[in-house]
């Protein structure tokens, strides 16, 4: 290729192009086609006809479906605000009634409503749907929480890009602090939106607070950390961390159980399922498993801690490594010729250093 101003264009169009196919393979893979892998259900009752009627549905479903039978109502309903299964049948020859908590997942409750309602069908009455733990009335699917996590996680990663680009001269120490700055900021923006402005939260608002501001520490100090060592490469990484993967692992739409392995697996640990379903724990079901996903989001931060203390200390290595900056009067040298000679050389390098600050944080910008 003759032109480098087109080498170097296209170059820099490597960023967006991979963002468009990871964007894609992420979001495609995670959302297209959601079906059951082993969703979690029970069917309530004791003795050999609610066995068989378990099997009957675990045989039609295959590995569509965890069956379990369950002895009482109230213990079904125990299993779902603890989150263990996503719907439980109740058989009845007059109104067989069907218990879901759509709080946990609005589409976790309509796949099981999908399952049982031919069961029902097939005995010609009617299917009662009764739902123990509804959402709030101001967010009726109860998928606020997956946007508000899209909002705190845009302006986590963004504000990486620009504590790279333009904070890249200050000492670590100090990047450091203003991102857990920053991402107190960041958490009290999402607690507002949370709150007063949407109402998704009608209680506990500062616990809201609290994990958006771990959650955005996280990813902050993690992004700071790695800026040292990717330079405009970071924002990629961060989108692949915490946008391709994060989001389409949270749960906010899909439950695990409605994905495949893959997506599934990283819900166990990610950072992103961690703030949706540590909110979710403390907005509906009374902290039901919150100290799982409040320890996830720590781990996260310990995590970006330990990788900004590795840059620290790459970096200090680095500037003690360079040589001795001389004196002026060495760099200009004696005499006319020499003073403008050191002078066009500084001159220079000044313009390469600013052009490719310039160029990084050009590069860096594209992501936000």
């Amino acid at each position: 290729m003759r032109s480098p101003a087109l080498r170097h264009v296209l170059t820099h169009l490597i960023t967006p192009l991979l963002m468009c196919l990871g964007m894609g393979l992420a979001y495609m893979g995670a959302f297209v086609t959601p079906e059951p892998h082993h969703l979690p259900v029970a069917v309530v009752g004791e003795g050999p006809r609610t066995k068989v009627l378990a099997q009957t549905v675990k045989d039609r479903a295959g590995d569509k479906l965890d069956v379990r039978t369950v002895a009482t109502r109230s213990e079904a309903v125990d299993l779902l605000k603890s989150r263990d299964i996503t719907g439980a049948y109740v058989p009845g020859a007059r109104t067989p009634e069907l218990l879901v908590a759509s709080a946990g997942s609005d589409m976790g409750a309509t796949a099981v409503e999908k399952v049982f309602t031919p069961v029902a069908e097939q005995q010609g009455v009617p299917l009662k749907v009764t739902d123990v733990a509804r959402p709030v009335s101001d967010d009726p699917t109860g998928q606020g929480l997956f946007f508000l996590l899209i909002a705190v996680s845009i302006g986590s990663y963004a504000s990486v890009a620009a504590l790279g680009a333009a904070g890249a001269a200050l000492p670590m120490r100090v990047r450091a602090l203003l991102a857990l700055g920053v991402s107190a900021a960041v958490g009290g923006i999402g607690a507002l939106l949370a709150g007063p402005v949407f109402h998704l939260a009608h209680h506990d608002l500062a616990g809201v607070w609290g994990m958006a501001w771990t959650y955005s520490a996280g990813i902050l100090l993690i992004g700071v950390g790695l800026h040292t060592f990717l330079k405009r490469w970071t924002t990629l990484t961060m989108m692949v961390l915490f946008v391709m993967l994060n989001f389409t692992s949270s749960g906010g739409l899909f439950r695990p159980e409605l994905q495949n392995g893959f997506f599934g697996t990283l819900h166990a640990f990610w950072n992103g399922a961690g703030f949706v379903e540590g909110a979710r724990s403390l907005l509906y079901f009374s902290g039901d498993g919150l100290g799982r996903d409040v320890w996830t989001l720590v781990g996260w931060l310990v995590a970006g801690l330990a990788v900004t203390a590795v840059a620290a200390l790459s970096e200090r290595a680095t500037a003690r490594a360079l040589p001795a900056r001389p004196d002026r009067a060495d760099r200009t040298g004696h005499g006319d010729d020499g003073g403008r000679t050191g002078n066009a050389g500084d001159t220079d390098r000044d313009d390469t250093a600013r052009a490719a600050a310039e160029e990084e944080e050009l590069e860096e910008s594209v992501g936000v």
